[in-house]
C-alpha cells in the first residue's frame, strides 16, 4: 500500500479511487465470515451425518451374517435417529463457540472444542438413553459414532481451514492490524506476523511518538505516526486489529487510555502482547494472602490432566513403536559396527526438567576419532560454536550420514521417552552449555522435557536460526495441548522425508 506524509503529521494512503464507506467495508467482511460460517454449518451437519452412517455400516452391514439381519429391521431407525441428531449436534458445537469467529482459524484450539462437543453429545443420548428405558441403541454404534463424528467434523474443517489460508495468502479473510510500540517488542510481532501469512493479521504499520514518520522499522512496514494521530490512522486505513507492545507503552496510564478510547469500540479489536508472560510461559497462578491476590510461578508447565494425558500418550507410543522398529534398530546397530569401529550408542549429555542432567541416547553417527579430524579443518570450528551443528561435517561416518538424513539415528531416544527423561514431543534438547544462548527464555525450558520432535523439526531443524528456534520452543511451551502435538507429530513424517535442515 503506497503511502504520502501529510502536514498532519502521520502517514495516509494513496487511493485512486475513492474509499468504501466504514458501513460497507463492515458489511463486506461481516458477508465474508458468514459465509464461512454457513461452510462450517453445512461441513458439521454432512460429516456428522456421514460418521453416523458409516457406524451403522460397520456395526450391522459389515460383519457377521447374524447382524445383517439385525439391520434390515434396525436402519429406518437408525436413519430417523440420525436425522434427528444431528440438529443437536449442531447445537451443541454453537454451544461451545464453534461458530464464533474468535475461535475459528486459531490453532488446535478449533479441534479441542471439536472433541469436547462430539462428547458432550453422547453423554446426552447415555442420558437420554438412562432416563427413557425405550430408547435403545447399540453400544457398538455410540462408541463408533463419537469417534468418529469428531475425525469427520475435525478432518472437514481441516479442509476448509486449508482453503482459508490459502484465500488469506491472496488477501482475503484478513485484518488489517497496527502496532502501537516501535521497540524491539513490536519489530518482533512485526516480523512473527509477516512471516505467518495464514495468522488472519496484515501489519500495516506502527505508531510510535519517538520516530519520525516514514521511519522503515521492517521490511516496507513504517511508523505511521505517534498515538495522538490514532483515530485519523485507524479511520484512513480502515485498521481492524490494534496490537499493543506492552514493553514500548512508558505508563500504565497511557496503555489504559489506549483501552478506553477503543476497547469498546466495535470496529476495533484491541490486543496486548504478553511482554513478561511471553517470557515466563511456564503458567502463573494467582493466590491470596491476606486479601491480596499474589502472582507466582508454576515450577513445571503441565499439571493435572495434562501432564497425566501427555505421560500416557508417550509411554504407550515410545512401547509400541519400540516393539515395531527392534529389528529395524538392530539391522542399523550392525552397519555401524560393519562400517567403522567404535560404540554402536552415543550418549549426549543434555539438560531436562529443573535443570536435571541426563545421557541422551543416538546411534552413533560420528568417527571415535572426531576431535582430532575436526582439528585439522579449523574453518569449521567457528560453525560448530555457532550453530552447534556443521553442515559438511567430516567427522560424519558414511552410514552416519544416511542415518541423520533420515533422522533414523535419533530412534534409541525412544527409551528416554520410557525412561521419563524426554517426550515424543517438546522443545529442542541442548547441552549444559547452550543454556547461555537462550537467555532470560531458559526459565521456561527447564519446565517440559525435551522432545523427539517438535515445532523446530518440522520447520527446518538446523536450516533455522538459534533465534527462531527458541522463539519455536516458546510457543510450543506456551501453547501446549495434546492436538498441538498429534499436529506436530502428523507433520514429523513429511519433514523427514524431506531432510530439510538434517545433516
Amino acid at each position: 500500500m503506497k503511502s504520502t506524509a501529510t502536514s498532519y503529521g502521520y502517514i495516509v494512503p494513496e487511493r485512486v479511487e475513492k474509499p468504501i464507506k466504514p458501513a460497507v467495508m463492515g458489511f463486506l467482511r461481516w458477508l465474508i465470515w458468514f459465509e464461512y460460517i454457513v461452510a462450517l454449518l453445512i461441513n458439521d451437519a454432512l460429516m456428522t451425518l456421514l460418521a453416523f452412517r458409516v457406524a451403522y455400516l460397520i456395526r450391522f452391514e459389515w460383519t457377521i451374517p447374524v447382524f445383517r439381519l439385525e439391520a434390515m429391521s434396525s436402519q429406518p431407525y437408525y436413519s430417523s435417529l440420525s436425522i434427528i441428531l444431528v440438529p443437536i449436534w449442531l447445537m451443541i458445537f454453537a454451544a461451545f463457540g464453534l461458530y464464533r469467529r474468535q475461535n475459528l482459524l486459531g490453532g488446535t484450539e478449533e479441534y479441542a472444542l471439536v472433541a469436547r462437543g462430539t462428547t458432550i453429545g453422547m453423554l446426552v443420548l447415555i442420558i437420554f438413553g438412562f432416563l427413557e428405558p425405550e430408547f435403545l441403541i447399540a453400544r457398538a454404534w455410540l462408541l463408533m459414532a463419537w469417534g468418529l463424528s469428531f475425525i469427520f467434523t475435525a478432518i472437514g474443517r481441516f479442509i476448509l481451514r486449508r482453503v482459508i489460508y490459502l484465500l488469506r495468502r491472496r488477501g482475503f479473510f484478513v485484518s488489517l492490524a497496527l502496532i502501537v510500540g516501535a521497540n524491539d517488542e513490536g519489530i518482533s510481532l512485526a516480523r512473527q506476523l509477516r512471516n505467518w501469512r495464514t495468522s488472519g493479521l496484515e501489519v500495516i504499520g506502527f505508531v510510535d511518538k519517538k520516530l519520525k514518520p516514514g521511519t522503515v522499522l521492517f521490511e516496507d512496514i513504517c511508523v505511521l505516526g505517534s498515538t495522538s494521530h490514532l483515530d485519523e490512522i485507524i479511520r484512513d486505513y480502515g485498521v481492524e486489529e490494534l496490537i499493543l507492545a506492552s514493553s514500548a507503552i512508558s505508563s500504565h496510564d497511557k496503555m489504559l487510555e489506549i483501552f478506553q478510547r477503543y476497547g469498546v469500540d466495535s470496529r476495533v479489536n484491541v490486543r496486548m502482547s504478553s511482554g513478561l508472560y511471553e517470557i515466563i510461559t511456564t503458567g502463573l497462578t494467582v493466590r491470596e494472602f491476606a486479601y491480596v491476590p499474589l502472582v507466582g510461578i508454576n515450577k513445571v508447565r503441565l499439571t493435572g490432566m495434562n501432564r497425566l494425558i501427555k505421560y500416557l500418550f508417550d509411554y504407550s507410543v515410545a512401547s509400541l513403536g519400540i516393539i515395531v522398529a527392534s529389528p529395524f534398530m538392530l539391522m542399523i546397530a550392525i552397519a555401524i559396527k560393519l562400517d567403522s569401529p567404535g560404540p554402536v550408542i552415543h550418549r549426549r549429555r543434555v539438560m531436562g526438567v529443573n535443570g536435571r542432567q541426563f545421557d541422551a541416547f543416538k546411534f552413533r553417527t560420528m568417527h571415535k576419532n572426531g576431535r582430532d579430524i575436526l582439528d585439522q579443518h579449523p574453518e569449521l570450528q567457528t560453525e560448530l560454536a555457532e550453530k552447534h551443528k556443521i553442515k559438511r561435517d567430516p567427522r560424519v561416518t558414511r552410514v552416519g550420514r544416511v542415518l541423520r538424513r533420515l533422522s533414523l539415528d535419533e530412534l534409541p531416544q525412544a527409551f528416554n521417552v520410557l525412561k521419563g527423561d524426554m517426550s515424543l514431543v517438546g522443545p529442542r534438547m541442548i547441552s549444559p552449555d547452550e543454556i547461555e544462548k537462550y537467555e532470560k527464555w531458559d526459565i521456561n525450558l527447564l519446565t517440559v522435557r525435551p522432545g523427539l520432535t517438535g515445532l523446530w523439526q518440522v520447520s527446518g531443524r538446523s536450516d533455522i536460526s538459534y533465534k527462531d528456534r527458541v522463539s519455536l520452543d516458546m510457543h510450543y511451551i506456551r501453547n501446549y495441548s495434546i492436538w498441538l502435538d498429534l499436529q506436530i507429530l502428523w507433520r514429523t513424517l513429511p519433514a523427514v522425508i524431506q531432510g530439510r535442515g538434517a545433516y
